[in-house]
């Protein structure tokens, strides 16, 4: 009985010990949202997927990411679901004051500027400091 005990603690353990460490969201992550490391918690599970490359922690400590597509809950990281996050802001200068707005300028003349902020929508400010 007591070599039937040692033999189910030894094959348990073999769990921890050949288990591969991932990171896994801890809530629904919305296409392009910035993932932060608080959304993840590590886990250790014996296998994954075949395309998938586990990101390591270290990465999300280095480099800012964001989800390329849809995340769930309970779902494992892997490197196709991130992609690097690029400083897309345009900075407004009227003088005295500086507004920095997500987007990236499409037009552009004496009077105002065209953006084009992240979710699609485009906007129009004048040079004033008018938003339409």
């Amino acid at each position: 009985m007591l070599k039937l005990k040692i033999l189910v603690l030894m094959f348990f353990l073999s769990f921890q010990a050949f288990g591969i460490e991932v990171l896994v969201t801890k809530k629904d992550i919305d296409y392009k949202e910035l993932i932060n490391l608080d959304d993840l918690y590590k886990s250790n599970v014996t296998s994954v997927k075949k395309f998938c490359e586990p990101v390591a922690e270290n990465d999300f400590r280095t480099t800012k990411y964001r989800a390329s597509r849809y995340l769930r809950k309970g779902t494992i990281i892997c490197t196709k679901d991130l992609d690097k996050d690029k400083n897309n802001s345009v900075l407004f200068n009227f003088g005295s004051i500086q507004i920095e707005r997500p987007g990236k300028i499409i037009f552009e003349n004496d009077e105002y500027i065209r953006i084009k902020r992240e979710d699609g929508q485009i906007e129009k400010i004048y040079k004033d400091g008018r938003i339409e």
